[in-house]
């Protein structure tokens, strides 16, 4: 309501509802300037995998039930929702490992997207490889329009090389960050990112 009465572009962040998913297609049919944009633990996750009081799993917007977490993964395959996001958002273990209540709202994401996505998009089918590569790359730059999120002659040498059926296991306590606030610790998945290469510089290889 807010592109159609000014006219300005509306991006909504993080989505993660059923509702919002289907107003953001309702604007999109309308050819209103909507676009929206989704994290992996919103498709990955619901409030039932949620243990009590762990701090790991407090973010924002929450974690939903099922049936919100199946309107965001409709959502991502039908083209409703442009980007994945990793809402990458580190704290030190002397400010997570509070109480619930008075802890951060925030998890660790970049080095799990690239596996969540493939296991729990692409493996179960519901979108296709190339769509997972656009969610990532052509999608982002579709709402920032930043000029990025292609191999083009003379574009931003920034790329990450993944592999679909590499075995691994998240292990927060050999994570490149500095921080350790991932619900995913111990989670074994079929597939994820290989290495890294930003301007042109490999900065980080498995």
């Amino acid at each position: 309501m807010l592109a159609q009465l000014t006219g300005a572009r509306y991006h909504v962040a993080h989505i993660s509802t059923r509702n919002a998913v289907g107003m953001v297609e309702y604007a999109r049919r309308k050819g209103l300037p909507a676009t929206c944009e989704t994290t992996p633990h919103h498709f990955a996750l619901t409030d039932g995998h949620m243990p009590p009081y762990d701090s790991n799993y407090k973010m924002k917007p929450p974690l939903r039930s099922a049936s919100h977490r199946e309107a965001v993964v409709e959502g991502l395959a039908a083209g409703t929702i442009s980007a994945i996001a990793t809402d990458h958002a580190p704290h030190p273990g002397s400010e997570k490992m509070q109480e619930f209540e008075h802890c951060p709202f925030g998890i660790t994401g970049l080095e799990t997207a690239i596996a969540l996505a493939l296991e729990e998009l692409v493996n179960p089918g519901k979108i296709t490889l190339t769509r997972l590569v656009e969610l990532f790359t052509t999608g982002p730059d579709s709402v920032m329009r930043l000029g990025r999120g292609t191999l083009a002659p003379g574009a931003p040498g920034d790329v990450t090389i993944f592999s679909t059926d590499v075995n691994w296991t998240s292990d927060v306590n050999q994570s490149a960050s500095r921080s350790r606030n991932s619900p995913f610790h111990g989670r074994t998945f079929r597939g994820g990112a290989m290495a890294t290469v930003v301007d042109g510089e490999m900065k980080w290889r498995r």
